[in-house]
């Protein structure tokens, strides 16, 4: 058989950085020491690059991207990076920047993987120069003083040779799998086909995504509940996949009920004769399988040697399973005695599907570094499941708060071991009550610069401090401030106008200063920009404008809204026009009329009906007021805060029983049960939802108004009314979720005849009827006689 072409081989692609970090690393695994031996702290790290990029003369040329091409029997290696300088005089030095947060004196040569990186530079150019000596030069910068220490080598391109030849002899057998799986998966998807007869509008849903991919664009998809939207857009990716588009799919979510359903999808592709290998990121907390979480070797017999046996962990479990899942992993993780959180973590650099929370790949402190670290660019498509949520979680994860009693605290607990620490603290802590004068309820400010250097100041004498005191009283409490510290610097490298920073006094009485990032968008479209496409889908992302300025800052992205499946029919849609959750209306009166509307409608037809509340308190007041004139009526049941995992699962078992009366669930909007929920047929037949969903007046709440109000936005609608109707409408679509389910919805807040509220309902929402108490029993009757 002729051979093939170059231009026909496939490539394997892998990074100088995570080619050393897989191969070289060995030891233990060591958490002691946290951020003070990372150099990951991106932002950071970054800002020192390019002052010591900046601060060198001419013939320094910085980021100076190099790559080489190995030949093997079946396919090209690619190994490539991008060297931080190269020092071009009369002879030729690969310069390697590393920034770390540690005290400098301290450290008396390279870190291994770092000189690696350097050495596989060095050896790329020198193969492409043909140089016969190449120098080294391994800079360390301190990220807190700018201090830096300097480390030189001179190698022989002969001996860089056959270092780097037995670097890539380590990394051909996993360079082999890849070549073999991807033809056993190429090959899998060409006659892959989609797995049910489509649904009414279903194949153009599946082309519109597909059509997306394969344009590298973002997608903002409404999917009303019904349209399949899981397979609907898992089926087209990997189709894309097949026809090289992208080569690994993140599907990302933020519940584990959403991510269980995306397992269920690829098993099901599976078998229809899908071959992929698929891995489910679990929370740490929820793999490790020590009783106590403590990552060192000292505590955890895992931790320790980790490093030394994790491949052939791994390697094993590539050659036997397809589906990586929690249970699997803890299981094969016990047998290699190494840690089950960091070994799913490396299966998903081999995995073509990747299902996790939102934060592996947005969250600054969380996201899969071996990903989407800084020069690297990966054919993924990402596709983001209940994006409505990623709205809040955006903010959370670019937002960070200190606190000023916590600084008291760990003063009192550092104080027998460092009077330099003491003294830094005390000057922040000053500072603080600075602020703390001017503050009445909240104070925003422009410029917290003096702040910021004190912070770093005591950031460093920590660092020092913690790398050389493992052990001492109250070290778990210093960690988690001292942790707290390092991503308020970080996040401060971020602020600009998409942020807010105030201080105020919270609700336990402490003063908190914040870096609010009132508008995530920026942030997100860094992490967007990282896939070849995206897709946002939601049964809930209405208005859509809203969610495209909020989750992308792109002008040119695509917006679908995908033809529902259910009849106008299957559904009694009542606003009722004499209740409301206004604050000025609550009472008795109000809450006996509420109850009277719960009341009627659990009688009119036998079922299960769940009723979603503003609040904990508006939901007890309308419980007492039910269970006083009408507990005979149907059996009730009530959502408390902070449910444990069996109570929530007793909760939802309720609804499996056959019972003689209707059952009444009483539940909060925007809580545990008004979204992810799936509750078919006879098992839920109504809905009603109590109130408008807006989100209690609060601080930030009023930022976030003030700061849309003055960038030429209706503030209300973006901190109040948006939010707020999302809960509603997640809320009511728990009822009429197939095709044969019947139901009712209705809105219990006369509000909802306001022409803003009118023009955020859905499509489906179309067919509707007002209603006051006096007509509720003959419409009620009137549908399910129908």
């Amino acid at each position: 058989m002729a051979e093939q072409s170059t231009a026909e081989r496939m490539q394997i692609k892998i990074s100088v950085r995570n080619l050393v970090e897989f191969i070289l690393r060995s030891g233990d695994i060591d958490r002691r020491h946290g951020r003070m031996d990372s150099v990951e702290a991106m932002q950071a790290g970054s800002k020192l690059h390019r002052r010591i990029q900046k601060s060198m003369g001419s013939a320094y040329h910085a980021e100076v991207p190099l790559k080489i091409a190995i030949e093997e029997e079946n396919y090209q290696l690619i190994i490539e990076g991008r060297a931080d300088g190269i020092i071009m005089e009369d002879e030729v030095t690969i310069d390697e920047i590393k920034g770390i947060y540690r005290n400098l004196d301290n450290l008396t040569e390279p870190i291994d993987v770092h000189l690696a990186q350097a050495k596989c530079y060095a050896y790329i150019y020198g193969v492409q120069k043909d140089c016969e000596t190449i120098h080294v030069q391994m800079t360390y910068g301190n990220l807190d003083t700018g201090d830096r220490k300097y480390f030189h080598y001179t190698y022989s391109l002969d001996e860089l040779q056959k270092w780097f030849s037995g670097l890539i002899a380590q990394y051909k057998k996993w360079a082999d799998f890849q070549y073999e799986w991807r033809q056993i998966r190429q090959n899998s998807i060409k006659t892959l086909p989609f797995p049910y007869p489509y649904r009414n509008g279903q194949k153009q849903l599946v082309t519109d995504v597909y059509r997306t991919i394969a344009r590298r664009k973002t997608l903002f998809l409404q999917a009303p509940t019904g349209v399949g939207k899981t397979i609907s857009t898992i089926y087209p990716a990997v189709k894309a996949v097949g026809e090289n588009l992208g080569d690994k799919i993140f599907y990302l979510t933020a519940k584990t009920i959403t991510a269980n359903v995306a397992k269920e999808t690829f098993d099901l592709l599976e078998k229809q004769g899908y071959r992929a290998k698929t891995v489910q990121i679990t929370a740490k907390e929820k793999m490790c399988l020590c009783e106590t979480m403590e990552c060192n070797p000292d505590n955890c017999p895992y931790s320790k040697g980790h490093y030394d046996r994790v491949n052939d962990a791994v390697y094993e479990l590539l050659q036997t399973e397809q589906m990586f899942t929690r249970e699997g992993l803890r299981a094969h993780a016990q047998t290699y005695q190494v840690c089950p959180f960091e070994m799913c973590l490396d299966m998903a650099s081999w995995a073509d599907n990747i299902i996790c929370d939102y934060n592996y790949v947005f969250d600054p402190n969380v996201y899969l570094k071996r990903f989407f670290q800084e020069g690297i660019k990966g054919d993924y498509i990402f596709l983001v499941d209940e994006a409505h949520n990623l709205v809040e979680r955006g903010r959370q994860m670019y937002s960070a708060a200190l606190v000023k009693e916590d600084f008291l605290a760990v003063k009192k607990l550092l104080k027998p071991y460092s009077a330099a620490i003491e003294k830094e603290l005390n000057k922040c802590n000053k500072l603080f009550l600075e602020y703390k004068r001017e503050c009445d309820s909240y104070q925003t400010y422009d410029n917290i610069g003096t702040m910021i250097f004190a912070l770093m100041r005591l950031a460093a004498k920590m660092d020092d401090f913690l790398q050389k005191r493992d052990e001492f009283a109250g070290r778990e409490e210093v960690l988690e401030f001292y942790f707290s510290l390092r991503n308020f610097l970080a996040i401060y490298e971020c602020v600009d106008g998409h942020y807010v920073i105030y201080t105020q006094h919270d609700t336990e009485g402490r003063f908190v200063l914040k870096l609010f990032c009132v508008d995530p968008s920026a942030q997100l479209q860094g992490r967007i920009d990282r896939a070849n496409a995206t897709v946002f889908f939601s049964a809930t992302l209405l208005p859509i404008q809203y969610y495209k300025k909020l989750l992308s800052t792109k002008t040119d992205n695509y917006a679908v809204y995908a033809q529902t499946i259910f009849l106008q029919e299957q559904r009694l849609l009542l606003i009722a026009n004499d209740v409301s959750s206004k604050y000025t209306r609550r009472g008795n009166e109000e809450y006996a009329r509420i109850a009277a509307y719960l009341a009627q409608t659990v009688q009119a037809h036998c079922g299960n009906y769940m009723i979603f509340f503003p609040s904990y308190a508006f939901l007890n007041a309308v419980y007492e007021a039910f269970m006083q004139q009408y507990s005979s009526c149907a059996e009730t049941i009530r959502q408390e805060s902070s449910m444990r995992e069996e109570e929530r699962e007793a909760f939802l078992e309720a609804f499996e029983e056959k019972r003689e009366r209707s059952l009444a669930a009483f539940c909060v909007m925007g809580g545990i049960f008004s979204e992810g929920i799936d509750l078919k047929c006879e098992r839920l037949i109504g809905v009603l939802v109590v109130g408008t969903g807006l989100p209690q007046v609060g601080i930030e709440r009023e930022i976030l108004k003030n700061y849309y109000d003055a960038n030429g936005e209706n503030g209300f609608d973006y901190a109040y009314r948006f939010p707020g109707m999302n809960k509603v409408l997640q809320a009511a679509g728990r009822v009429i979720r197939t095709a044969e389910d019947v139901g009712v919805i209705e809105l219990l807040d006369e509000r909802f005849l306001q022409r803003e509220y009118r023009a955020l309902f859905p499509r489906e929402w179309e067919q509707r009827e007002i209603c006051g108490i006096g007509q509720l029993q003959e419409k009620l009757q009137r549908f399910w006689e129908r």
